[in-house]
């Protein structure tokens, strides 16, 4: 990319291009650069493409941990070679993890979570509004409401189980207490989904399969976990009781297991595994099983304790989306960027939760979002200034402060006393937000035009005579405005608009869905909100599409996503035919042909968030 931008090429069709550098050489090659908007036969392009293949694999980047800190008997820089980091006063040593660890230097990592942050907006709203003080110590623990909410899968913004597999597990899972958290967020990692123990955890308990252990000392390690190996420490155990490991041992096979992609460390552990269960009468077939497990470990698993301090964290968040969700939605908001949503899909969210969403206002909004009370004392979300595209903090903080004093009569009145410039009324105005004051979008924009100034000695006043008749925008204007200025709409879904031309075509919604037989062929579109390939998926691409009903989850084999891979990639509006699957409370379609149908957006920006 950088290569590109020196070269003066399109950043945004780079990007769709270096996606598919490992297929640039033949015919594969000149249909996607093609498909990218280039000329496969550009010496220019050819040349981005051989640097970027050289750059491919060098570090991206000078990172710096941003919780972590190393502690030495004297000065640190005495022991290793320190330098300037980007942000003013602060320094970094120029070694990493592994070159602290072969030298016994103690390095600690404090994690920095954005929830941390959301749940603590949280707790000061509800002080703020009701004068309750909540605490992680003291929200209500094991409270069932909660898991009901959870087990049916409706975590949108939680913690850790927001995410499309685990939103898919929840209902197979069902979580009832707090250890079942603690399963559910270590079971949904590459580690125990390669080691092939995420099946054979649901069997078991579901009561599908026995839970059989092949030795007692296997028992006492494996038995919270049904007999199946899901945390660090257990095969480490494992390693031990059943193998023979000393705890240095063990220890090793811990840190080879972190680093066996990058050092292939892993296999001299195998044979003395093997080697040792056999020894102690275990069967072959539980040794191999193992060494599977362990090896998916290697692609990332948790530790019990990591595990356990993530559950909290999720029960609390979850715990707030149930009872406090004006609270949470406002917390969220206020807290981005962070998880895997949107402001437009949060709001709309709460919306579908009884939730009152009230607009930007020049006239009621803070920067940040805020809580209000409506007619029966219940709390509504108001929209905060920040999310206002273009409106800079401290424009917005002048416009609160001289509020407060008193409420501006007219836009020429706030221009004045906010000392405005015309980009940021132009920002405000594009949002909607001088409604209270212009009455509209379009006699807003007007009104923003028509400031001048103030001159010396002369006094300003509003001259309303001689204004054109503005007709009020449409709903369609209004929506895509919405979209342009603040990233979501209170109106109604774009999806919405689009309803009876689709129905004609016999194109179902979200809802619809529900009420069809499993193995149904179905018509379904929306708005294309999240794209995830993950590597432990092979190939699969996952999409979710959103319409005014909820949303609809696509598996897209890998295969389709090679054959349509234009309509995959690069539409705001898609439609899919596929095969409906439901198991329970879990449903997606299986796409059979993607068909990009964005055109009928007009200029609406693109809201998807794609995850690889």
């Amino acid at each position: 990319r950088d290569v590109a931008k020196a070269l003066g090429l399109d950043l945004l069709q780079v990007d769709r291009l270096t996606r598919s550098l490992g297929w640039w050489e033949g015919e594969i090659a000149a249909e996607r650069i093609r498909d990218a908007g280039f000329d496969p036969d550009s010496k220019v392009l050819h040349r981005v493409l051989t640097l970027s293949r050289e750059l491919m694999g060098f570090p991206r980047h000078l990172s710096q941990h941003v919780g972590g800190f190393v502690i030495s008997r004297g000065p640190l820089s005495q022991l290793v070679p320190v330098e300037n980091a980007s942000m003013p006063d602060r320094t970094v040593i120029q070694w990493d993890k592994d070159d602290l660890d072969a030298l016994g230097l103690l390095k600690v990592d404090v994690l920095g979570l954005g929830m941390l942050s959301a749940i603590r907006r949280s707790f000061d709203l509800i002080r703020q509004f009701d004068g309750r003080e909540l605490t992680l110590a003291n929200v209500p623990a094991e409270d069932p409401v909660v898991y009901d909410m959870i087990c049916t899968g409706d975590t949108m913004g939680v913690f850790q189980i927001e995410s499309r597999a685990q939103m898919a597990m929840l209902p197979r899972l069902r979580p009832r207490c707090y250890y079942d958290l603690v399963i559910e967020v270590a079971i949904i990692r590459p580690g125990p989904i390669q080691g092939d123990m995420v099946h054979p955890y649901l069997r078991r308990r579901n009561g599908e399969e026995p839970v059989s252990y092949p030795s007692e000392e296997v028992r006492d390690v494996l038995s919270r976990t049904l007999g199946v190996p899901i945390f660090q420490e257990q095969v480490m155990e494992l390693a031990m009781v059943a193998a023979g490991f000393t705890p240095g041992e063990a220890d090793q096979l811990r840190r080879a297991m972190a680093a066996w992609r990058k050092r292939g460390g892993l296999g001299p552990f195998e044979g003395k595994l093997k080697r040792g269960m056999a020894r102690r009468g275990y069967k072959p077939q539980f040794a191999d099983q193992l060494f599977r497990q362990i090896q998916g470990f290697g692609e990332y698993g948790f530790p019990e304790s990591h595990a356990a301090s993530f559950a909290l964290l999720v029960y609390v968040s979850c715990w707030l989306k149930c009872h406090e969700p004006a609270v949470f939605t406002c917390a969220l908001i206020n807290s981005q960027p962070m998880g895997f949503y949107a402001p437009s899909q949060l709001v709309q969210n709460a919306q579908r939760h009884g939730v009152e969403v009230r607009p930007i206002d020049v006239l009621y909004s803070d920067w940040d979002c805020t809580l209000e009370r409506n007619d029966h004392d219940a709390a509504v979300v108001r929209l905060g200034l920040r999310l206002v595209k273009g409106l800079a903090e401290e424009a917005a903080l002048r416009v609160v402060a001289i509020r407060n004093q008193a409420a501006p009569s007219h836009v020429q009145d706030l221009a004045e006393r906010a000392v405005l410039d015309r980009h940021a009324f132009g920002a405000l105005a594009a949002a909607g937000a001088l409604a209270s004051l212009a009455g509209n979008r379009h006699r807003a924009r007007w009104d923003v035009a028509g400031v001048e100034a103030a001159l010396p000695l002369v006094p300003q006043f509003e001259v309303r005579e001689g204004i054109p008749l503005l007709r009020r925008p449409t709903e369609g204007e209004d929506v895509i405005a919405d979209y342009q200025a603040t990233g979501l709409t209170l109106g109604r879904h774009p999806m919405a608009l689009l309803r009876d031309q689709f129905a004609r075509q016999r194109v179902e919604t979200a809802a619809a869905l529900w009420d069809l037989p499993d193995g149904v062929v179905v018509q379904t579109s929306g708005l294309v909100i999240s794209r995830q390939r993950p590597g432990t998926a092979k190939g699969v691409t996952f999409v979710t599409l959103e319409d005014e009903t909820g949303y609809v989850n696509l598996i897209v084999w890998q295969r389709l996503a090679e054959q349509q891979r234009k309509a995959l990639l690069g539409s705001r509006l898609l439609t899919v035919q596929g095969e409906l699957q439901r198991q329970g409370d879990v449903l997606h379609v299986i796409a059979r042909q993607l068909v990009d149908h964005s055109h009928l957006l007009s200029s609406l920006p693109s809201v998807s968030r794609d995850f690889r």
